[in-house]
């Protein structure tokens, strides 16, 4: 298999033999100044950029009528039915058990599910959620293997999900 720098080089001494032969050939000053390694560069895919943005989020905001918005992967929705989850009871969410699965060391994941009340954590050390209700803040934190409440079953107001993280 020949290397894109053989290509390169043997393309500038094809190039350089017609010059001479012709009495003068033009080159393109971006190649005649460019390193092999530049010429190749120039061939490879733009690099991807993470948004962090969850992926399928519309399809499950339209199905499921909850939206997840952002993490860093580590915190994914999950069956309830799976060993280890995390479990949000929410209202709105058709009275609904809504289920995630934790990987890595830690995770977050922002989203939006109103009517949150009840947690039932994994078996991560530390789990804390983040909910708002008319423009206030409360955030809740548990541990290994709890059952607790949250938003509604804490005030009788009904609050919106809005974090959820996790660690080890």
């Amino acid at each position: 298999m020949i290397a894109k720098t053989d290509l390169i080089r043997t393309g500038a001494a094809v190039l350089g033999a017609a010059a001479i032969a012709t009495g003068g050939l033009a080159v393109p000053a971006a190649l005649a100044d460019a390193t092999p390694a530049e010429v190749a560069a120039d061939d490879q895919p733009p690099f991807a950029v993470e948004d962090f943005n969850y992926p399928g989020a519309d399809r499950i905001l339209e199905e499921r009528g909850f939206l997840l918005k952002r993490g860093d992967g580590h915190i994914v929705l999950a069956e309830c039915s799976d060993e280890n989850v995390l479990v949000v009871s929410a209202r709105d969410a058709d009275n609904v058990d809504v289920c995630f699965r934790a990987t890595g060391d830690e995770g977050f994941l922002t989203l939006e599910l109103v009517g949150a009340y009840l947690v039932r954590t994994n078996d991560y050390a530390t789990t804390e959620l983040q909910t708002t209700v008319e423009g206030e803040t409360a955030s809740y934190e548990f541990g290994p293997n709890t059952w607790g409440p949250i938003g509604e079953s804490v005030d009788g107001r009904e609050h919106v999900l809005v974090e959820i993280r996790v660690s080890r």
